[in-house]
């Protein structure tokens, strides 16, 4: 056993070894990665790692630097990378709703987009001027008036025969009309034509039948006329203006003489894009019926020589860094918006946009798990994104659209991308067990830690973070005195002086609100009363249950005894965790004992009120007892063990002390002191190990004594194994250092019995017996006594017969 000096009962930080006085003399060193070594090897090894399926699993807690100090890698490794290629969607001339992706070096898309722009403006301000000069014009006129010349000739011919047989030939409305003479060569009318005898209608039905083969025979002898006049102008046409566009198309191919990766298929592109002007050639030309519907078709010829530019590169030093933090289906993977016309969802090529996927092609992207798992389709289309390496971008939504709509499929594109996925241990072992193989795809596990071993070396990098912190916040810088408080509230967080916290979240919070009250009281720098005063209002803002169960403690409500003996009756510790405040306070736990063979009663047990770890303490308990009584095996007795007024359940197994200190008090008649509060578990060997919320626990127990008055003989006993963790509040060791409360500590449950019940446990003899005077001596004492009681019942004597 052994009473703890005030000296272990707290870590004290010296300022004096932070190595600044202030943190302004820090603010320019770079920010490191604070106690996680381990991740950021392993996060530089997947960063620089090529091949595919090397994405990064970050897993950690929230608040630990995970998405910071990724995004801080993400950008260093970019740096050391070539900035990637842009990618445009252009116009398939062959499949209009299959747009084409073209891949072109890191700022040249706009200047693509600029050169085809510029080409469009030129072609509609000198395709009408050539096609407006006088040279054009004569050579058109001597086509055409070749063309007429040709055809009146056979024309003539085709008037001669129908006036040989009686007819008159003309033309309307570009339709050749024939009609019947009389003999003074006027139109023969209905009633004229039905007085005529049947001979004479039958010889005109076979003459109209002749004229109307000749007619007929016209046709096919100008039609090849007239293609070729047409031919002819089309020829002059492309002649005049084919320069104008190899001019045009020139200058674009000169621009990307450097070997591109899509250099064919922008060739081809191009040479597409020459052919559709030529065959567009006559909505160039101004005409005075109908120019409004012209220039409707001429700006839709000419949409199709846009330049979608979906990524643009042209202004990355490196690799591009994206952290998308609202992965959507749109914003993820890419979108295309359509728009109503008439009652139709209608789109384009031009109308194509790129997610952050595309975007981060030859860099990196930051997911966080939680966000993908919100939409399945999100989920799937990314899992099939892994798998293959390459993504189309689709609408999803127009599948389901209450219109029909123009669907697109724009042309797959290859992406290579690292992707960093944030996500809990929890969400990465869920992963690795029921979808291996999206397991598979993250080869690097990144695994931050929540705490890790404090040195000089962290202790300063803290003081780089909080001047970090300040520069970034805007917050005045906090003085070396202020810096050390800091760190002994990290250690806080994690009950241990050895290490500290690394949920920095938590810290940065805390910088916030000290600066605020060091800025009320116009303060230079932020020193340690604003730290602690900071400190203390948290508390005061989260603190009310913890108030009122001490209130209840104080007023009778909750009954705890602290002070005198009492037999079977302990006051164990709990802990009580709220997820923003955790707070410890007393628990009466009692025991009754009788003969009998039912063993020990978990009364919570029974009633469905304890978790399983509670239950197994007390199974480890009751084989505990029955080992130190082995001798007796097994034991006649009946005992039972509850946490009094506790109407909300337990769970965990550091009563299990106090459970069997009730026990053997019971079983020993020796009453307990009931200033002495127990906390830890006990295992089978009855070796006392250490608990969780240690701190917590025994200030809540001061906070009830000091409620009543410290009297000198309070104080609590706790696990040995333990000690390193006690980070405890300055009132505690305050009290301790005079001599008002006292913290025992103790590696096996004997000592405790000593310091409880004022006896020695007993060691037993050769044949398993206890002294009769130590505690185990006197429980084994009664065990025996409820032996013999549980047989005699078993056996009753015979009534004895009484001769008269």
């Amino acid at each position: 056993m052994t009473t703890l000096e005030p000296a272990e009962l707290r870590l004290t930080i010296e300022p004096d070894r932070l190595g600044f006085s202030d943190t302004s003399e820090m603010q320019e060193h770079p920010l490191p990665w604070i106690g996680q070594e381990r991740a950021q090897i392993a996060a530089r090894f997947g960063l620089s790692m090529d091949q595919p399926d090397y994405n990064l699993f970050v897993l950690g807690e929230v608040g630990s630097g995970r998405s910071s100090l990724l995004k801080q890698a993400m950008q260093d490794a970019a740096r050391q990378k070539a900035a990637p290629p842009d990618l445009c969607f252009l116009h398939n001339f062959d499949q209009p709703e299959r747009p084409r992706a073209l891949r072109l070096p890191a700022g040249q898309g706009r200047v693509l987009r600029q050169f085809m722009a510029e080409m469009t403006r030129s072609l509609q301000m000198e395709i009408p001027q050539r096609l407006n000069r006088q040279d054009f014009k004569d050579e058109s006129l001597h086509i055409e008036k070749k063309y007429k010349e040709e055809e009146a000739s056979v024309y003539a011919e085709l008037d001669a025969f129908a006036e040989a047989r009686g007819f008159t030939l003309h033309r309307e409305s570009g339709h050749l009309v024939f009609t019947l003479l009389d003999e003074n060569k006027h139109p023969l009318t209905e009633s004229e034509m039905l007085a005529l005898s049947r001979e004479r209608r039958a010889g005109i039905e076979k003459s109209e039948q002749e004229l109307r083969a000749e007619i007929t025979r016209f046709l096919d002898r100008t039609r090849p006329m007239e293609k070729a006049m047409n031919d002819a102008l089309a020829s002059l046409r492309r002649k005049l203006v084919g320069a104008l566009l190899d001019g045009e198309m020139q200058k674009i191919r000169g621009q990307f003489k450097k070997q591109i990766m899509d250099a064919i298929k922008l060739g081809v592109y191009l040479d597409q894009v020459a052919q559709d002007v030529l065959e567009n050639l006559e909505l160039f030309e101004p005409t005075d019926a109908d120019e409004a519907s012209r220039q409707e078709e001429l700006a839709s010829v000419l949409s199709r020589y846009r330049v979608n530019l979906v990524v643009d590169n042209g202004g990355l030093d490196g690799a591009p860094v994206i952290i998308e933090d609202n992965p959507l289906f749109r914003s993820l993977f890419g979108s295309i918006e359509y728009q109503s016309e008439n009652d139709v969802l209608v789109t384009d090529f031009s109308r194509i946009r790129a997610g952050s996927l595309l975007k981060a092609h030859g860099g990196f992207l930051l997911l966080h798990l939680r966000d993908l798992l919100v939409d399945g389709l999100v989920w799937e289309k990314l899992r099939r994104f892994l798998r293959s390496g390459r993504l189309q971008i689709e609408e999803p939504g127009t599948a389901f659209a209450p219109i029909s709509a123009v669907s697109l499929e724009p042309e797959t594109v290859e992406v290579e991308v690292k992707i960093v996925l944030i996500g809990s241990r929890e969400q990465y072992y869920e992963l690795q067990e029921e979808d291996p193989e999206f397991a598979r795809r993250f080869r690097v596990k990144v695994d931050f830690a929540e705490s890790f071993s404090s040195s000089d070396e962290t202790r300063r990098a803290f003081g780089i973070f909080v001047a970090h912190s300040c520069k970034n916040l805007g917050l005045p810088h906090f003085s070396s005195v202020a810096v050390a408080r800091l760190l002994e509230e990290a250690h806080r967080a994690v009950d241990d002086q050895a290490r500290q916290s690394a949920i920095f979240s938590h810290v940065e919070g805390q910088l916030v609100e000290s600066a605020a009250l060091c800025k009320q009281r116009s303060g230079i720098l932020v020193e340690v009363l604003d730290v602690e005063a900071a400190l203390a209002a948290r508390i005061e803002r989260h603190d009310y249950p913890a108030r009122r169960m001490q209130e209840s403690i104080r007023d009778g409500e909750v009954l705890i005894s602290l002070t005198g003996e009492k037999i079977g009756q302990l006051n164990g510790l709990t802990v009580i965790d709220l997820g923003d405040y955790r707070f410890g306070y007393p628990m009466r736990v009692s025991a009754r004992t009788f003969a009998g063979s039912d063993g020990l009663l978990n009364i919570e047990r029974e009633v469905e009120m304890s978790g399983p770890i509670h239950d197994k303490g007390v199974l480890i308990l009751q084989n505990y007892l029955s080992a130190l009584f082995h001798r007796i095996a097994p034991l006649a007795l009946n005992a039972s063990v509850v946490f009094e007024q506790e109407y909300n359940g337990v769970e965990g197994d550091s009563a299990s002390c106090a459970e069997l200190y009730t026990l053997l008090s019971s079983l020993s008649d020796l009453p307990l002191r009931q200033g002495i509060a127990v906390t830890g578990a006990v295992n089978q060997h009855g070796e006392v190990l250490p608990v969780g919320g240690i701190n917590e626990k025994i200030e809540g127990y001061f906070q009830a004594c000091l409620s009543v008055g410290l009297n000198g003989r309070q104080g609590v006993l706790i696990p040995l194994r333990n000690r390193s963790h006690l980070m405890l509040d300055r009132k505690v060791i305050e009290a301790v250092e005079q001599g008002l409360f006292h913290i025992h500590a103790v590696e096996h449950v004997n000592p405790g019995m000593a310091i409880l019940m004022g006896a020695d446990a007993g060691e037993p003899d050769a044949e398993g017996n206890y002294p009769h005077a130590s505690v185990l001596g006197r429980a084994q004492k009664t065990l025996q006594a409820y032996r013999r009681a549980c047989w005699a019942s078993e056996h009753p004597k015979p009534a004895r017969k009484h001769m008269r």
